[in-house]
């Protein structure tokens, strides 16, 4: 009988590419996913997965736990919109904070062998010189980050009470193929995307000479599962992103002669 993966947030960008990628290059293992499509697609999940339309805070979801019994299980399901955070305190904390408890609870309960958890680089804050290193505090600076933060934390003491194993990934810049673009407080990319085709210019803050690193999916997948099997993944926070650094104006222009 095939082991299990579960995948919160199967219908978004990480967690759709990835369910891909266990499909093709791990067949040992059965892939269920969970969404509430909120902000994925239904056409994004493919077609082998175990699909449960389900919201994470809904305490029914011990169903899916106790049907599958999953070795490893994926967190990516959340509500990223920093700046939108602070105006949706309760839909931010519900979703990203009370829906992780309800996984980490679950995850404890079915002896999970480890739990990925998506975070976020907001856990920084402004950082330190705009250099972001797993070794520095947690210092965030909206209501997003510190969702985050908390998760990470609840994520640390459920191994240091209940021996949890985790690996806890924070992502930047994430971009690729089944990216929710509709959104207009998701990555800066697909916002510039949703811009062009409402015809609509491309807006940059400051004048555009900040840098940023980007990451594109497919070349993350592999850390990805690399953070749920490797020992030595076990209980670290890894940052994962692109290595090569553009300007906010050279990133515009590459997607301007991209979409063109």
């Amino acid at each position: 009988m095939k082991e299990t993966v579960l995948i919160t947030g199967v219908a978004g960008l990480l967690g759709s590419r990835l369910a891909d990628y266990i499909l093709i290059n791990h067949p040992e293992y059965k892939v269920v996913g969970i969404d509430d499509l909120s902000g994925g697609y239904i056409e994004n999940v493919p077609k082998e997965v175990h699909f449960w339309k389900m919201d994470l805070t809904d305490k029914n979801i011990e169903n899916c736990f106790k049907t599958y019994n999953p070795k490893y299980v994926f967190h990516f399901a959340a509500y990223a919109a920093e700046g939108l955070s602070p105006f949706i305190r309760t839909y931010n904390y519900t979703n990203n904070l009370l829906a992780t408890a309800n996984i980490v609870n679950n995850c404890i309960n079915y002896n999970v062998k480890r739990l990925v958890f998506t975070s976020t680089m907001a856990v920084y804050g402004h950082g330190e010189g705009g250099i972001f290193h797993e070794d520095m505090r947690r210092n965030p600076i909206d209501p997003y980050g510190v969702a985050k933060a908390a998760c990470e934390r609840d994520i640390e003491i459920a191994n240091e009470q209940h021996g949890l194993d985790y690996c806890i990934i924070r992502p930047h810049n994430v971009f690729g193929a089944n990216q929710n673009i509709w959104d207009e407080y998701r990555n800066v990319l697909g916002i510039w995307m949703y811009y062009h085709m409402e015809g609509k210019p491309i807006t940059i803050f400051g004048d555009g000479t900040q840098k940023r690193a980007f990451s594109y999916i497919d070349d993350s997948l592999e850390p990805l599962w690399n953070a749920a099997i490797r020992p030595e993944a076990s209980k670290q926070i890894i940052n994962l992103g692109g290595i090569h650094e553009y300007t906010i104006n050279e990133a515009a222009d590459i997607l301007a002669e991209c979409i063109s």
